[in-house]
Parts: structure tokens; sequence; C-alpha cells
């Protein structure tokens, strides 16, 4: 139900597909999307936060419009695609199904971040969004560690010259780039890395939203589920 990174000392969790009452293309823990029975996303959301300890009711989430809108969290939905807080108790949650969920904790500042990355969240620099906004609220990037969970991996993410032409305006390096693919993990690398988080503190789980595991959009042409990156003090 939940994956964890190693480097992040406070509750958070990736999720994956297991675990949950949704059938079908769903199956089975849908965490979000319009297609699925509306009664059974709700009942996997209470199950999934349930595993961390926390309820629905301090849950802070986005209605994602793929863009680089960073939201000072707070309890249910905001419109955006990243969240920031240092409020205990409230958990943030972003959704995926091929994009990229990226965690933030400032374990000495106190300071939480989540944040969706899509193609167009990553080439508008979302990440360094985030870390500037967590800044705002006290935190520093030599204490920020990062957890980077699953997404769709380079070899699946194939892409049109005009994607890779935004890329390339935006001033990221051609080691991302390999014939008509993009890594979006070392992308976000290299953004983070920009916003002066070191290297040590970044951690990626390295794994693909194409495995069975995990839902995909892009695999499952459009009719899937969607899976959660949370974080929470």
């Amino acid at each position: 139900m939940w994956i964890h990174a190693p480097n992040i000392s406070c509750t958070h969790g990736f999720s994956d597909r297991k675990g949950g009452i949704s059938q079908g293309e769903f199956s089975s823990l849908n965490l979000g999307g319009t297609d699925d029975n509306e009664q059974s996303i709700l009942q996997n959301r209470n199950f999934a936060l349930n595993e961390l300890g926390y309820s629905i009711q301090n849950l802070s989430f986005l209605k994602q419009v793929h863009g680089t809108k960073v939201n000072i969290a707070k309890k249910g939905q905001q419109e955006g695609d990243a969240l920031v807080s240092k409020e205990k108790g409230l958990i943030l949650a972003v959704s995926v199904a091929d994009c990229y969920p990226i965690l933030f904790h400032d374990i000495k500042n106190n300071v939480i971040g989540a944040a969706h990355a899509g193609w167009r969240g990553t080439v508008g620099k979302i990440a360094f969004e985030v870390v500037k906004e967590m800044e705002n609220l006290g935190a520093h990037p030599s204490s920020i560690k990062i957890a980077i969970g699953q997404g769709i991996c380079q070899k699946n993410f194939e892409v049109g010259d005009e994607v890779i032409a935004e890329f390339k305006e935006a001033g990221f390096p051609e080691s991302i780039i390999s014939g008509r693919t993009i890594d979006l993990v070392a992308a976000n690398t290299f953004i983070l890395k920009w916003a002066n988080i070191p290297t040590k503190n970044i951690w990626s789980m390295n794994r693909c939203s194409f495995e069975d595991d995990f839902f995909s959009y892009r695999r499952d042409k459009g009719k899937t589920g969607r899976m959660w990156g949370v974080i929470a003090l």
C-alpha cells in the first residue's frame, strides 16, 4: 500500500495500487480520477490514510492543473500542483499516474512540501518553486531532504519535438534527452541542485509507473486509477 523513502523521517509514503476495493481497471487502491465509483475512491482514501495514522478530515489535496502554482496547505482542496506547510497534523497529498510525486522535508525547521511534477511542471521548474516557498516558511535548502517517487521512466516517455524543444529552451542539459525520450527524474534532480539542494539529500525510488504494481495513464490509455504521494509533520 505504501512505499517509504529512507531519507524522510516524518510520516510519508508513495502509494501503489494494492490494498483497496476498486475493481477492473481501477483495481484496487485507486485514490482518484473521475471514472471509478466515487464511494470506492473515498473508502480507499480512508483505508490508505488510516494505515498512516491519519484521518481524511486532516487532508490537504489539490485540483491539479499541470502548472507550477504552490499553495500554502490547508484542509480540503485547492487548485495548483504543489503544497507546503509547517502545520503539524495536516497531511499533504498529490495525485499521480505517470507524473512524479516529489516530497520535501526540512527536519531542522519543520517544513514540508509535496509536488506533482509531470513534464509541464518539470519544464516549469515546480520543484524550484516549492523550495522557494519552503524558504519563505523558514526552511533552508541545506536541510531539505527530497524523495522522488514512482513515475514514467525514460524508455517509456517518448515525446514530440516540441516537448524536447521546450526543455532545451528552459535550459535543461542535453544529458536528460536521448533520441525522443526524456528522463524526468534527471530533469527534476537538475532543478533541485539548481535550487541548492545537496545531492546527498535527494533520493529517488527509480521505479516506473508502467510496472504492474502501479497505475499508468499512458500504459492504460487513459482509463486507470491514481496514486498518491503524501507527507505530514
